[in-house]
């Protein structure tokens, strides 16, 4: 389908600090014109962009989609209790059914807020990618992987199995990397098979790392290091590597993931919520560290709304370093577009708008009073900007949602399937 959108004001995240406004032009799925259209250009489908804002579909770095089903259910918890006590148990009786369901619930709430692509790992993913391919988003999946010399070697099958079946799929919009959660889950030795294995695939590792100050004590106990430095190692960050977290770092931390090139996901609102602090942005940033924005799991958050990273990205830097230059409207929301994109390994695809890249672009409606006056469009996308204020979302040239309608899925189902499932699992 070729799709025309009319005179709208557009960020393309490629020029620091600038809007301008015109037309856009999408030929299947990829962006063919941004700003002057040719008269020639034949519309299937033209759509009037007065009054809004184009800019690239947001990018959420790290999360746990099918933990929307524990929404609201073990909160106000110290981190340790929650995760040990409260989510692993449950999470002992997932079933594919859960997962699905689950994945669901978390596209729509994601479409809805103008997500358009996102890191996800978790179990059952087979399940996640039916419903990524069912809904038309774009995502970077892996399995979550725990495990020992001993035992849990079989989990490291299952993620090149997923791999093998469903990396750049679903046209495209699937890709795969490895997901073993966190070196407190994982000794030496099965970090080093996941390591071999993705080495083998050539592709990425997704991890946590350096969350809570407890992980650093046990691992200083344990190894007589930083998390950081005894994956580094390993040779884990000899891998294309996204880093959730990151809270807890040392200057030579810092000074690692530096020079190997780890992409840094930031969660502010899910390492705020269960009390792990805040990690050191702006110093990391400085030393050109990459950093992207993640939402993390519904159930530490509690809510999918990328929206409300960047705002709190930009805000509580400039708290914690007594600095109100720190971590700018504009470097906040790269961290929700074009660092993401680098994140997933997928910047020459996405994050920006230019022509050739794929056509994965929300509209924001202006038409609120909470965005009049309107001084300066990427001042307000950072500090004014609502989830529910995406009017339009577009992935691969496909339009998922119009005028806040959803396109690609029946939300009374999935809701009332999602809650029926939480149902099952925490009674």
């Amino acid at each position: 389908m070729n799709i025309l959108i009319k005179n709208v004001n557009i960020l393309t995240m490629t020029e620091e600090n600038k809007t301008i406004i015109g037309d856009i032009a999408i030929v299947n799925k990829i962006i063919k014109h941004i700003g002057d259209v040719p008269e020639t250009f034949k519309a299937d489908k033209i759509i009037n962009g007065d009054n809004k804002l184009a800019m690239p579909g947001l990018v959420n770095s790290h999360t746990h989609i099918a933990m929307s089903l524990f929404r609201n259910y073990a909160d106000d918890l110290p981190f340790w209790e929650w995760l040990t006590e409260k989510i692993w148990p449950v999470e002992n009786k997932l079933k594919p059914e859960h997962t699905y369901w689950g994945s669901m619930l978390s596209i729509a709430e994601m479409i809805k807020s103008g997500i358009t692509c996102f890191a996800d790992m978790y179990f059952f993913m087979d399940e996640t990618a039916k419903a990524i391919n069912q809904t038309g988003i774009r995502a970077s999946i892996c399995r979550g992987l725990a495990g020992n010399k001993n035992e849990g070697l079989e989990k490291i099958d299952i993620n090149k199995k997923l791999y093998m079946d469903y990396h750049k799929k679903g046209d495209g919009r699937i890709t795969v990397m490895f997901g073993p959660h966190a070196p407190y889950t994982c000794d030496p030795y099965y970090l080093q098979k996941t390591i071999e294995v993705a080495k083998e695939l050539n592709t990425g590792i997704h991890i946590h790392l350096s969350e809570s100050e407890k992980e650093i004590e046990d691992s200083i106990k344990a190894y007589g290091k930083s998390p950081i430095q005894h994956v580094n190692d390993l040779g884990l960050f000899d891998c294309h590597t996204l880093a959730a977290h990151c809270v807890h770092l040392s200057d030579r931390d810092i000074e690692i993931i530096r020079d190997k090139n780890v992409h840094v996901a930031n969660n502010p609102g899910s390492n705020l919520k269960l009390g792990n602090g805040f990690a050191r942005i702006d110093k990391l940033l400085k030393e050109g560290v990459n950093i992207a924005l993640g939402t993390d799991g519904s159930s530490s958050n509690n809510n999918l709304n990328m929206f409300e990273e960047i705002n709190l990205a930009a805000l509580i830097n400039k708290g914690v370093n007594k600095d109100p230059i720190s971590v700018s409207a504009y470097t906040s929301l790269k961290m929700a577009t074009i660092n993401g994109a680098k994140a997933l390994m997928l910047e020459k695809e996405i994050g920006t708008l230019e022509e050739g890249k794929k056509a994965d672009l929300i509209l924001v409606d202006l038409n609120k009073p909470h965005f009049y006056p309107k001084f300066n469009l990427i001042s307000a996308m950072a500090y004014s900007a609502q989830a529910s204020d995406v009017d339009t979302v577009i992935v691969d040239g496909k339009i998922l949602m119009e005028n806040t309608e959803f396109k690609t899925l029946d939300i009374e189902k999935i809701q009332y399937n999602a809650s029926r499932c939480a149902e099952e699992l925490v009674k």
